[in-house]
């Protein structure tokens, strides 16, 4: 199907496409929300698509047939096959407490454990800095890679085990470096860079790795990215996140977009930083009860499940 941008491009408060995640402000919308409904059911990954460096098939795909496309309200559910499956049905403008009945009867017919509705504030909407959530950050390279680090930062391609890394990787295994480890001892990955206490491993940032999305623009992808607990405000994360910006820079990136927890470190971290706020993308799981009241794109109202 094609989506109606007229009636769309109105009530995309946040620049995310399903399944790709953020994507830039001016980059091709209405082409990639088509391109990933084309590719639905196929398993292919489209070249731009930053997930493709962890796995051989896309996991999410959109559910085509059960696409709502009306003038105020898109619903476009998703089905990842995962585990135990999950639903998730992304909603723009009108519709969030719909979305809840689509995601549950989906999640059973299709024999999804999960049913979760995305809904989207924009940068400038009422209520955008409160009910949690993520927000999506965009930094420009144009003018300049801005402040060098403070402290010192080193370049890894693989992990220097006299260093501790994968010690810091178990310690901060929800963070994702468990997994970042092995991909890195597999030499998977591009680049990760660290910052030592005392010659140990006391934070990183990576993998260091640039894709062209889909307008042929050079991006830097999202990284993980952390501190061990007992070594944070010394200005680790600040120096790694700066070294991360030269290391972009340098290496001929144009933007990066990230997802930060509202209030949390890396958030506050990125507001500091000068990025660009694009607004908040929140998730919940799609279940009867109460519901977190939230505006929605394009009109005077709306709903968001509880997130809990």
């Amino acid at each position: 199907m094609r989506f109606r941008w007229d009636w769309l491009g109105p009530v995309l408060s946040v620049p995310y496409v399903p399944t790709l995640g953020p994507v830039h402000p001016g980059g091709l919308l209405a082409d990639l929300f088509a391109a990933v409904v084309e590719t639905a059911g196929t398993g292919r990954f489209l070249p731009h698509d930053k997930d493709r460096r962890w796995a051989d098939r896309k996991a999410e795909q959109v559910l085509a047939d059960a696409v709502e496309h009306e003038q105020r309200r898109t619903l476009v559910p998703t089905l990842t096959r995962e585990g135990a499956g999950a639903v998730k049905v992304y909603v723009y403008g009108d519709g969030p407490a719909v979305a809840v009945d689509l995601a549950r009867e989906l999640a059973a017919a299709h024999g999804a454990a999960r049913a979760r509705v995305v809904c989207f504030l924009g940068p400038d909407q009422p209520g955008v800095a409160a009910g949690g959530g993520t927000r999506v950050q965009l930094r420009e390279f144009a003018g300049g890679p801005g402040l060098p680090p403070a402290v010192p930062v080193h370049e890894y391609k693989q992990p220097v085990d006299g260093a501790g890394f994968g010690e810091f990787a178990d310690a901060m295994a929800g963070d994702g470096f468990a997994f970042l480890y092995g991909r890195m001892r597999a030499a998977a990955v591009g680049p990760v860079l660290t910052v030592l206490h005392h010659g140990r491993v006391a934070g990183a940032i990576g993998p260091m790795e640039i894709m062209t999305d889909a307008a042929g623009a050079a991006r830097l992808l999202p990284q993980y990215f952390g501190v061990l607990p007992q070594h944070r405000g010394r200005g680790y994360g600040r120096a790694l996140w700066r070294a991360a910006m030269h290391w972009g820079h340098r290496h001929g990136a144009a933007y990066q977009l990230l997802q930060t927890e509202v209030g949390g470190a890396a958030d506050q971290l990125c507001a500091a930083e000068g990025l660009v706020p694009l607004g908040v993308v929140h998730q919940a799981e799609a279940r009867a009860g109460p519901r977190l009241v939230l505006p929605a794109a394009g009109s005077s109202g709306g709903a968001c499940p509880a997130e809990r």
